[in-house]
């Protein structure tokens, strides 16, 4: 879990909220907004267990504001998730979604003028959309994530 910057066509700069499974690499969800605190934060995962019908064990997370928030703490504790932390200044202990933003980046927020956070949002969810059910990743032998197989009795179901 991440977050990534950007700005509308007016110059407002708006955040967006990256969440990837690091197991199958299926975004499993992309929110924007203004000012993002960690209650939004729960918010989001809150929506995402609910969609996905799973609890992750662990999240991986920067030190940032929102992940360090007794808000997200709270929840990760009442569902028995951990958080793990990076180290300060260590972006490649989560390269994961470092990995991801930088293609989330390149191929949809470099790509698109934004009109308002709603029109943003509905161009970063198609770009979701595609990512997740017609491009193949070379991490799961060019396979689509929705192509994996997944036992989650095996597996560490990982943001």
């Amino acid at each position: 879990m991440d977050f990534v910057c950007d700005n509308l066509f007016d110059g407002r700069r708006f955040r967006a909220l990256t969440l990837v499974d690091n197991f199958t690499r299926k975004c499993l969800a992309i929110r924007v907004g203004q000012s993002l605190k960690g209650d939004y934060v729960v918010a989001v995962m809150e929506d995402t267990v609910m969609k996905n019908a799973a609890v992750p064990y662990r999240i991986q997370v920067d030190n940032g504001s929102e992940f360090i928030s007794k808000a997200l703490d709270k929840w990760a504790y009442e569902n028995q998730v951990t958080l793990d932390f990076s180290r300060p200044g260590k972006p490649t202990d989560n390269p994961f979604i470092e990995s991801f933003n930088r293609s989330f980046c390149d191929e949809c927020l470099n790509v698109n003028w934004f009109l308002s956070l709603t029109n943003a949002q509905e161009k970063i969810e198609n770009w979701r959309q595609e990512y997740n059910g017609f491009r193949p990743h070379s991490s799961l032998n060019d396979r689509r994530d929705d192509e994996v197989f997944y036992d989650e009795k095996a597996a560490n179901f990982l943001l």
